[in-house]
Parts: structure tokens; sequence; C-alpha cells
């Protein structure tokens, strides 16, 4: 979308989306390297900021990060989008016993009390290792995975083991991703909030900003119209059936007026 609406507004926009995960992609901000790309205030806040402790409010969220980033790394925040991409826990709908009484995370500590060796995970490589990732949570939540019961994955593998059951049981996913309910799956309920908010919005270098203040017109209005089911449409018409991203992303903007059809 970003590019689309870049080349829209006569801009020669350089495509640098292969970059491979989160802080590649802010590091190469950082350095100069890359003008802009969406990032999310969750991930800001607590890996990039080091923040120890997430702000469940999104507003407060939003404002404390747009704040730090500019004085910290000279960084422009524009307007949020509203949906939450947050981090969940998902297992599989037709798990059975003793699966199907895990509602909440703090059911999988008792799970790991009553039944430990059906408490297996599939997790994201930056999940595994990150602050509000797989170590903040069994800390929050006061509960200990053995090593050999976690498997990490690619992002994407995820939902297929989860779904098939036949490596793990429980794994790491996003909140909008359309292939938790094209591989069968139910979020648990994060009964102790730990996971931090996680609304995007357009990163910008604050001196591209400054030489281009026609950013904000552009992108805040697309942001602002972004929701969580949205999200889930366009990411199951990719991820579930076939379609491309690109195509997905035009079709969107056509039909919402951000470009002429």
């Amino acid at each position: 979308m970003t590019l689309q609406l870049l080349e829209a507004a006569g801009a020669q926009a350089d495509d640098q989306t292969g970059l491979e995960g989160s802080v590649a992609a802010r590091r190469a901000l950082t350095s100069g390297d890359i003008d802009m790309y969406w990032e999310y205030t969750g991930t800001a806040w607590l890996s990039y900021l080091q923040n120890d402790e997430a702000i469940t409010d999104p507003e407060r969220q939003y404002e404390a990060v747009k704040k730090a980033d500019l004085a910290k790394e000279d960084i422009e925040w524009l307007e949020p989008a509203p949906f939450d991409n947050t981090y969940a826990i998902a297992v599989r709908e037709d798990a059975g016993e003793p699966l199907d009484g895990v509602e909440t995370i703090s059911d999988l500590a008792d799970l790991a009390q009553s039944d430990p060796d059906a408490l297996t995970f599939c997790v994201g490589p930056e999940f595994a290792q990150r602050a509000d990732g797989l170590p903040g949570l069994l800390d929050a939540y006061g509960f200990e995975v053995p090593s050999d019961n976690i498997s990490t994955v690619g992002d994407a593998i995820v939902y297929k083991e989860v779904g098939s059951g036949e490596q793990c049981n429980f794994g790491s996913v996003f909140a909008t991703d359309g292939k938790i309910g094209a591989n069968s799956l139910r979020v648990l309920e994060d009964d102790q909030r730990f996971f931090a908010v996680y609304n995007p919005a357009l990163n910008v270098r604050a001196e591209v900003l400054e030489q281009n203040p026609q950013l904000a017109e552009l992108f805040n209005p697309l942001a602002a119209s972004l929701e969580t089911e949205k999200m889930q449409e366009m990411n199951t018409a990719v991820d579930a059936e076939g379609e491309l991203p690109e195509d997905v992303a035009r079709q969107y903007l056509e039909e919402n007026g951000f470009l002429a059809g």
C-alpha cells in the first residue's frame, strides 16, 4: 500500500520490503539506508527503546513511543492504525483432552504442573528471544517450559505445526493473521495482559518528514482506515486464498478511495 500510494503521488519509491525481520528494518531506518517503514508501538517501546513494562492503553502507548523515539533517534511516528497485531498463543480447535480445557495463558501454568509433556511450543525466531516474547511471557505467568519442548521455526510454519499437532500443541501467532482461521486454531486469552499493544504506524526519519510534510496527509487517512477485521480479511486473501499481496493492497486502496480504479 505504501509503495502504491507513493508512486501514485509521483514519488520514486525504492522497494526495500525484502529486509529480513524487524531488527534489520529498524537498523536500516536509524542508519539512513531507508526513509520509512511501518513499525508497531509495542515493538519499539519494549525492544528498541528498551523499556521494561508495556503500556496497555493504546493511546498512551503511542504518545509515549512517539515522544521518546523522536528525542532519541530523530524518528517521527505518523498516526497509528487502530488494528492491534499483538502476539498471541494459539492451540488447535480440536485438540481434545487435556488441551480443550486450556482457555487462558494462565491455564498453561496449570498444565505445566499436571501434564508437562503436553506443554510443547512452536515459536518464531524473534518471539523466542524478545523480551515481549516467550522469555517475558514465561516470567510474567510464572511457569517454565523445558527447552526440549520448544521448537523454533519460521513464523509462517508455526500455524501449520500447531494445526497438525505433530510437533507442538501451542504456538506464537499474530492476532490479525489469516492463518489462524485457515488452520483451525483458537487464541488463548492473555488474562494477565502481558502482551503489549501493537498498533502500527509509519515511521519516517525526521529529516525526510520535514522535507516532505505531505507524507502525513497521504498516510494518516490510510492508517485510520486499517481496522482489525479488514486486516484479517486481507491476510486471509493472501495466506489462505493465494492472492498476491500487491493485488490485495491495490484492491483495498481502490475500494476505499485512496487510488483511482
